[in-house]
């Protein structure tokens, strides 16, 4: 029987300077993975290094962190070189980065659809941009996880760009995963609920001032609809993307697995 025993395994997290990739980058480091971390956030990303080392023993040239702009064709292009240069070969693709914006129809900004546009390059086509890139560094029989929403399954008012391109990343995860069956490498998303992170409550925040509730009131309406009343974290969502990225899942591909304490059930 397969475990989830990562040693030795090459694992790269994007979005992996806070929030929910800065918890998977921990998880995947006490499993005993060689980590490649990106984000363009260079002081985050380093310091996100310098914790996993420490907390996880481990060396230095285990844990490697590379400031990349996911949105740039050329910037991603240089870090995939880098890692070809340095012999890497990776077992494990978490496209993790994105980012959450609310873009109520009604808004007559002149940016609206500026902010639109942003949203669905940095959720789906900068993931297919670091795909793309890092696919010749990928094992045949490897893992690929996508970072989707349950807004990718459901929606919500007034985040209509944010719904839009976590439904995408699901076709765009269906697609590649028969894309790439052919080498044996697995396409899978997560779907996670509320995660107690800070773009989650910025989110939180935009909602209770449309709906006139309180910060505290709009949590308690959307606990309310799940069958466990708790925000995850991101620990706790780290056991379904070790599971993807393992043996044990050899059989699962194409499919996006909802992590939401039952607030949807697909």
């Amino acid at each position: 029987m397969h475990n989830l025993d990562f040693q030795n395994r090459c694992v790269v997290i994007s979005g992996a300077a806070s929030g929910i990739g800065k918890g998977l980058a921990e998880a995947f480091a006490r499993q005993g993975a060689r980590l490649v971390l990106l984000d363009r956030d260079a002081d985050g990303l380093a310091q996100v290094a310098r914790e996993i080392t420490c907390a996880a023993g481990l060396s230095s040239d285990q844990v490697r962190s590379i400031c990349v702009d996911l949105a740039d064709d050329g910037d991603v292009a240089r870090c995939a070189d880098w890692l070809c240069a340095d012999g890497v070969r990776i077992d494990v693709l978490i496209n993790n980065a994105g980012m959450e914006l609310p873009t109520p129809l009604i808004d007559s900004d002149p940016l609206a659809n500026q902010r639109w546009q942003v949203q669905l390059d940095n959720n789906v086509v900068s993931m297919v941009r670091l795909t793309r890139a890092l696919l010749p560094l990928l094992h045949d029989g490897g893992s690929i996880i996508n970072q989707s929403s349950i807004w990718g399954l459901s929606a919500v008012a007034g985040f209509s760009a944010y719904c839009a391109s976590k439904h995408a990343v699901i076709g765009l995860t269906r697609s590649l995963a028969w894309e790439l069956g052919g080498r044996r490498i697995r396409v899978n998303a997560v779907c996670p609920g509320w995660v107690g992170t800070e773009a989650a409550m910025a989110s939180l925040r935009s909602m209770a001032n449309n709906s006139g509730r309180s910060e505290e009131q709009e949590l308690a309406q959307i606990l309310a609809g799940q069958v466990i009343p708790e925000l995850l974290t991101p620990e706790q969502l780290a056991g379904t993307f070790l599971f993807l990225g393992s043996p044990l899942a050899q059989a699962i591909t194409g499919q996006a697995l909802v992590v939401s304490h039952g607030e949807v059930m697909h």
